[in-house]
């Protein structure tokens, strides 16, 4: 593979995650964990008796803290075991520091002398660096094959709607479609703006059991005020214009204006905000099955307040049945859906060859993943 191919090639960055990983561990086992482990925990507990010691230790500082240092840094070599690795290294920087007197050049010195410790020391840490890169480079390969598969599943589409007939009969389903949209949004306007407040929020606390038909669920001390309360046998209209009412104002038209505007006035835009969209049919529509279920709810859901309304929806349930549903409704999809610049890449034969590339990047991640696993 040229260099240019490697270019944000997540696989061959795992492959050389993974030769780095390899070469840290081999450092370890040329000493073995156990014996650099044991090292580690003696070079830590030598260097911050440097690092804790060193300004009072030395110069004019304290003389007590002196000998306490000496006594903690004999104590420590006197504990290390026979075999530990490069002992001799602690026991001259022992004997260095056993002096009258100590300067920040005698604490330098030790450093510098245990700097073979630090370096053996360090092989820990290398591998540990390098097992926590191989990880970031092989979810980076994941991730990689997540986008790439979504990138498949786009283009395997987009051939799909490029094989639809966009001369189609759509009209047969859109007209249908039309109509009951049609005849939903005008009843659900009128059901709104007639009827008592109370229906509408009872209506809208039944839809919670079609989640299908997908309407927020009005907030409970709203429903309970409907409910209740006189004024919940005014239609919602109403009720919004009294939520905008001065507190004067409004003493003369219900007996509790507080309860009003803190039921409805906080809720305002709730019920503004009511629509018909959760009671249509999507154009394009949605898959036969999708539908099926769909109308089903919308049935049960539109029979409670446009009983009219449902033959409309009536003929929309149908249209699986007679017509060729499938074969419409992907060419509906393929007009709303393909841009100008997508139809001139299908006619190309471009996205036929980017979804070529898409499957042999995959295979090439899957691989990868395949031969480097998760550490």
């Amino acid at each position: 593979m040229s260099t240019s191919e490697t270019v944000d090639d997540p696989v061959a960055a795992l492959q050389r995650a993974d030769e780095r990983l390899a070469r840290a561990r081999q450092r370890v086992d040329e000493f073995g964990e156990a014996d650099l482990r044991q090292l580690a925990d003696a070079y830590d507990e030598f260097t911050g008796l440097l690092n804790r010691y060193e300004e009072p230790a030395t110069g004019d500082g304290d003389f007590q803290k002196f000998i306490e240092f000496q006594g903690k840094i004999e104590s420590a070599v006197e504990r290390l075991a026979d075999d530990i690795l490069l002992r001799e290294a602690f026991e001259e920087a022992d004997e260095h520091l056993q002096q009258r007197r100590l300067s920040e050049s005698d604490f330098a010195y030790v450093r510098e002398q245990l700097e073979p410790v630090a370096d053996l020391v360090g092989r820990l840490d290398e591998r540990d660096d390098a097992l926590a890169a191989y990880r970031r480079a092989r979810r980076r390969v994941e991730q990689a094959r997540h986008e790439t598969s979504e990138r498949i599943d786009d283009l395997e589409r987009l051939v799909r709607l490029g094989e639809a007939d966009l001369d189609a009969p759509t009209e047969r389903l859109r007209d249908p479609i039309g109509a009951y949209n049609d005849a939903v949004q005008t009843a659900w306007r009128e059901f709104r703006r007639d009827a008592p407040a109370r229906e509408v929020v009872a209506f809208l606390d039944s839809m919670g059991q079609f989640p299908l038909v997908p309407f927020e669920t009005p907030p409970s001390e709203l429903r309970e005020y409907v409910r209740e309360r006189p004024p919940g046998e005014k239609p919602v209209p109403k009720l919004l214009e009294y939520a905008d009412y001065s507190r004067s104002k409004l003493d003369h038209y219900v007996d509790d204006p507080a309860a009003l505007t803190r039921a409805v006035g906080t809720r305002q835009t709730y019920l503004q905000r009511l629509d018909a969209d959760p009671l249509t049919v999507d154009w394009p529509p949605p898959t036969a099955e999708e539908l099926e279920f769909r109308t089903k709810e919308l049935t049960a859901a539109v029979n409670r307040f446009a009983p009219d309304v449902v033959e409309h929806l009536r003929a929309v349930a149908a249209l699986p049945r007679e017509t060729e549903y499938r074969r419409l409704r992907e060419s509906a999809v393929a007009e709303a859906d393909l841009t100008d610049g997508e139809r001139e890449r299908l006619k190309s034969g471009a996205v036929e060859d980017e979804l070529a590339d898409a499957r042999e990047r995959l295979e090439r991640l899957e691989t990868g993943l395949s031969e480097y696993p998760e550490e």
